[in-house]
């Protein structure tokens, strides 16, 4: 079974529908993540120069491995419309080991 603590989640929010299967579908075809989940009518409420804001978002939950963490935020910095995107990264502590080898072999 592969170790549990070489995958990782990343998160990451966009303004629209759009814009997430866009991130999505790049980081796909790149093979830097196994899978995208994405949960549209989020609303976040954030400071953004001195004053609270307030915007509805989608959420991205990429599923990848450590290894591909650095090329994936190079291509949501690159890609993505905000001066500052989201890419927060949860360590994955546990899982089942099917599902974790195939975010290895859908990764490599």
């Amino acid at each position: 079974m592969p170790r549990a603590t070489k995958f990782r989640i990343a998160l990451v929010t966009a303004p629209n529908l759009k814009t997430s299967r866009m991130l999505a579908k790049a980081a796909l075809q790149q093979r830097l993540v196994a899978c995208a989940n994405l949960i549209p009518k989020f609303e976040s409420h954030y400071w953004w120069q001195g004053k609270i804001e307030r915007s509805a978002e989608v959420l991205i939950v990429f599923k990848t491995t450590a290894a591909q963490l650095r090329a994936l935020e190079k291509l949501i910095l690159a890609e993505h419309p905000y001066d500052t995107p989201e890419f927060i990264v949860v360590p994955i502590e546990s899982g089942s080991k099917k599902y974790l080898e195939w975010i290895q072999s859908s990764t490599a």
